[in-house]
């Protein structure tokens, strides 16, 4: 029986026209390419699904639409190797008897398949899936067989004495291969960190112990002790990775890190200090491939959030966003400037870091050593055009200036402080130098947020808090009525922390004529922060507090995070 063309059955299953395939064929003449390619690439008449959906027709082979759940016999993955899966794109679904249902991108690849039949030692059974899916299986699979750090520890301390004889100098680290044990216990707490969404790793040397702690949703813990003779190896093959100085051990360095780690392209800051006790190293991990969330995304919710997208479509004034050191205001930022991102304006940003790259926006890295500061780049910026203007941080009067006369002279200015309110950010302008007047008149809204930690869904348990304890938070009987209130409890999904993932809190002050009064007439923080309050400004307790009556927190979490706003709240009483 012949087989049914390829573009016949995607005129009868897809939206694709007689033109549009003849379109394509006559392409396919010319530039010698597959007909797939010529569709999705080329003319995007059909989507790459399409293609794959058509082909499992015409070669009569069930089509996999998701590899997510699939989880491989670890016996087949151990016979396997990553580099033949990912080559050949395939990925081992299920043994069924003395056969193995494999998912592959390309059925009629035979000495493909027929090389995978050879390694797992039974026929295989051809089932047609996405490149990008069976990437992702291999990535989860081969991810959960990789050893981890604890594991990686116990083989290095079989041969403790042996290996910090040959590793303990820093100069026979650039000749060891990728085997070295060193080599692989870095690797694994890259990816154990990765692993557990890990934003930082920790490399801490004491008097007798060197420690390695994770920060996971804001908090730190601590996930392995290696002994004091691998401090020198560790700390040196970080510093090597990182392009650093690896004889210099006595002042501060900077450094970074391009890997990828199971797909993932990773993009990891390093810091190093000498303490008393060695270097002490901070690495930052940044997952490039993560994708931007948006301003729904975030946490801002109900009236906040169409406020906050209102006020970004405006066409002057400085939209501030404020918060400790890394409590989100760069992924808001750029939530924000997504949003507004489009071909008839001009987006100019100048950060340090750039943590994400963002399409048809330019972006300048501040660079002191050859002196591009914020305050030099944000006037070059003011020379290119621009209508929406991006400045990482306000970190002084110069920059502060300049950013209120692009305001002035219509330009939308987007930028961060570091405060612990949105009120304290007048007061921080006035000090750094600015005259009221120019505050009042430039400023259109401040943005306070923190981070809180998501009650893990798997274990999170409902219970009545006591009155003190919802008093805290000002939550009465009625407010908590039919609303469930959870609390932490812990399990294997959230690694016993009781939390899962974060999401931010809010607080959104904005300038209007009475606050633009206040601030003119430089009155303090307080007063301008119960001004607002009468105006219906909800605070950032008050912002935790709705979350925790939706079920995304807990109240303990609150109270943490919010701790500052909480003791100035009792003071007032």
């Amino acid at each position: 029986m012949e087989r049914p063309l390829l573009g016949q059955i995607l005129l009868e299953h897809t939206s694709l026209t007689e033109a549009q395939l003849q379109e394509a064929l006559d392409l396919q003449l010319e530039k010698h390419q597959k007909l797939g390619e010529i569709l999705v690439r080329r003319l995007k008449y059909v989507q790459e699904e399409d293609i794959y959906r058509a082909l499992s027709i015409q070669l009569q082979i069930p089509y996999v639409e998701s590899l997510i759940g699939a989880e491989a016999d670890e016996e087949l993955i151990n016979k396997i190797p990553i580099n033949f899966a990912k080559k050949h794109e395939v990925f081992p679904i299920k043994k069924v008897d003395d056969e193995v249902i494999v998912a592959t991108s390309n059925p009629l690849d035979t000495f493909a398949l027929d090389d995978l039949g050879l390694l797992l030692g039974m026929k295989v059974v051809p089932n047609l899936a996405m490149p990008a899916e069976i990437l992702d299986a291999i990535n989860r699979a081969y991810g959960r067989r990789s050893e981890g750090a604890e594991e990686m520890m116990n083989h290095l301390e079989e041969n403790l004495d042996e290996a910090a004889l040959e590793l303990t100098e820093p100069k026979d680290l650039l000749d060891v291969t990728d085997e070295a044990p060193i080599i692989r216990l870095v690797n694994s707490l890259l990816f154990q960190a990765l692993k557990e969404r890990a934003s930082d790793i920790h490399i801490e040397p004491f008097e007798s112990e060197l420690s390695v702690r994770f920060r996971i949703d804001g908090v730190l813990y601590e996930v392995l002790k290696p002994p004091k003779a691998f401090q020198p190896s560790i700390l040196s093959r970080v510093k090597v990775m990182a392009g650093m100085n690896i004889a210099e051990k006595r002042l501060p360095q900077d450094g970074r890190i391009r890997l990828k780690v199971a797909g993932r392209d990773i993009d990891s800051r390093i810091s190093t200090v000498p303490t008393a006790f060695g270097e002490r190293i901070v690495m930052r991990l940044l997952d490039r491939s993560s994708v931007l969330l948006g301003l729904n995304e975030i946490g801002l919710i109900d009236e906040q959030l169409r406020k906050v997208e209102k006020l970004i479509q405006r066409n002057n004034g400085i939209i501030l966003v404020t918060g400790p050191t890394g409590c989100g205001k760069t992924t808001t930022l750029y939530g924000a400037l997504s949003k507004i991102n489009s071909s008839e304006i001009n987006i100019i940003t100048i950060e340090d870091p750039i943590e994400y790259q963002l399409n048809g926006i330019g972006q300048i890295q501040v660079n002191p050593k050859i002196d591009l500061t914020f305050a030099n780049g944000l006037r070059s910026i003011l020379r290119q055009d621009p209508d929406v203007i991006l400045v990482g941080e306000i970190r002084d009067k110069e920059t502060a200036e300049i950013a209120i006369h692009a305001s002035l002279t219509g330009h939308l200015v987007f930028s961060t402080l570091h405060t612990n309110d949105a009120a304290g950010s007048i007061t921080r302008l006035i000090d750094m130098g600015i005259e009221p007047f120019l505050v009042s008149s430039s400023l259109t809204a401040i943005l306070a947020q923190r981070l809180v930690r998501q009650v893990c869904p798997a274990c999170k348990e409902r219970y009545a808090p006591g009155e003190d304890e919802a008093r805290d938070l000002g939550l009465d009987g009625k407010s908590m009525r039919n609303r469930p209130i959870y609390r932490a409890k812990g399990c294997k999904e959230c690694s016993q922390s009781g939390y899962k993932g974060r999401t931010g809190i809010f607080e959104l002050l904005i300038v209007d004529d009475d606050i633009r009064t206040l601030i003119t007439k430089g009155v303090d923080s307080a007063s301008i922060k119960k001004k607002a309050i009468s105006k219906k400004m909800r605070t950032l307790r008050d912002d935790g507090a709705q979350r925790v009556l939706k079920g995304t927190t807990t109240i303990e979490e609150i109270l943490r995070v919010t701790q500052e706003e909480i003791t100035d709240v009792v003071e007032e009483m």
